[in-house]
């Protein structure tokens, strides 16, 4: 299997690294390496492990056979194994979950959906009462000094599909979500403009001021939020015309400064990609937010595969993550990938954390795509290496 499998679709293709082997490392011993090179070094070095472990037995099966054990295969095996936990144990100093900036409270907000599929957004008025809805409970919940008062709100992707700069009724059930919990607000809504192309957009919604900025998703899904080559696949498919308008991408990385605290925004699909998620941190992001739409998932294992890319991302770039989803499962992750509140799958509620604010960089984010780099050229030197000296056997049998 290759460890990279998932990335090189995404690098060369724009496809699909929900695959990635490092996504499966939320609760391994390899996730500190995370911090270390990101995606890239954590699924080589599980790779390199579980290679070593099978030449390993590989060495003991001939053993119980020859009675001989090769050293310089059992030195490799041994290596393949030895050298990817220790680094590992070597890496834990960089997980760190101190509040070098201080805190925040913050509150991520699930309204839950009216029906699970493809089509959760035929109500798309409900889904945004229901996000309303449960902010102006949260409000109560503040009032009654049930739970501390957030510092900011985030409501997931999708959370409301009625253009709010178009839809004055959309605008106005915001508005007063937004004024009764009395704190910035971060809402997801489907832009619809006149012309061109739609926008998946996080909005900015201040108590006072309404919409002060906003952000489109830079990575829109293929097959998801828009149709590539659309005549083409029609002929495999007419489920592709459910997709009756395009979206289309944003170019700016997103960073909120939400009372004070400044926000990394990326957009659900966007957390399965190393760069995505990388460069709201440099642009000084102190924690990271995934907003997200799950609820065409059902229940299946997505949801928490995708929470497990957000665990990983924490430790990566040593940040706080809050993930508000529609349907659920959202959480709270602290920056070492641990997730401290969670709420079910397909169940109004709200999450009221206090996080820890990082402003530091891990190896991984300084370095970017490097490490990547790095081990490509050592695979592609090895290849050749290996063809090289197949190359040499054969003459020397046909001489």
């Amino acid at each position: 299997m290759d460890p990279r499998r998932g990335g090189t679709r995404a690098r060369a293709f724009g496809g699909f690294p929900w695959g990635k082997i490092a996504f499966g490392q939320a609760d391994s011993v390899f996730l500190p390496l995370a911090a270390v090179g990101g995606t890239p070094v954590l699924g080589f070095a599980v790779v390199l492990c579980g290679f070593g472990l099978h030449e390993a037995l590989r060495q003991f099966r001939a053993y119980r056979s020859t009675r001989r054990i090769p050293r310089g295969g059992a030195a490799l095996a041994a290596l393949s194994v030895v050298v990817p936990v220790t680094a590992a144990l070597a890496a834990l100093p960089l997980v760190d979950n101190s509040a070098q900036d201080g805190t925040a409270t913050a509150a991520a907000v699930q309204g839950n959906v009216p029906r699970l599929g493809l089509d959760f957004n035929a109500q798309r008025r409900a889904v945004l009462d229901n996000h309303a809805r449960r902010t102006e409970e949260l409000a109560e919940d503040v009032e009654a000094g049930k739970v501390p008062r957030p510092d900011f709100v985030l409501w997931p992707e999708n959370s409301s599909d009625l253009d709010p700069y178009r839809n004055s009724d959309a605008r106005m059930v915001i508005d007063r979500a937004v004024r009764a919990i009395g704190a910035p607000t971060v809402v997801g809504a489907v832009l619809t403009p006149d012309k061109g192309k739609l926008r998946n957009t996080l909005i900015e919604w201040d108590p006072e001021r309404g919409p002060v900025a906003t952000y489109d998703k830079r990575h829109v899904q293929p097959f998801g939020e828009y149709i590539p080559m659309r005549s083409f696949v029609r002929l495999f498919s007419s489920d592709v015309d459910r997709v009756r308008r395009d979206f289309g991408p944003g170019d700016k990385a997103g960073v909120f400064d939400l009372a004070g605290t400044k926000v990394g925004l990326a957009t659900c699909y966007e957390a399965a990609f190393d760069w995505a998620v990388r460069d709201t941190v440099t642009g000084g992001a102190q924690l990271i937010t995934v907003p997200s739409n799950n609820a065409t998932f059902g229940r299946s294992e997505m949801t928490y595969q995708q929470l497990a890319m957000s665990r990983v991302r924490a430790v990566e770039h040593s940040r706080a993550v809050v993930v508000p989803v529609t349907s659920g499962v959202s959480a709270v992750v602290r920056p070492d990938g641990k997730v401290v509140q969670k709420t079910r799958m397909f169940t109004p509620d709200a999450l009221v954390a206090e996080v820890p604010l990082r402003s530091s960089l891990t190896p991984a984010t300084r370095l970017g795509a490097l490490p990547e780099g790095v081990l490509v050229a050592l695979a592609g030197a090895g290849l050749g290496w290996a063809v090289l000296r197949g190359v040499r056997a054969r003459r020397r049998t046909s001489e």
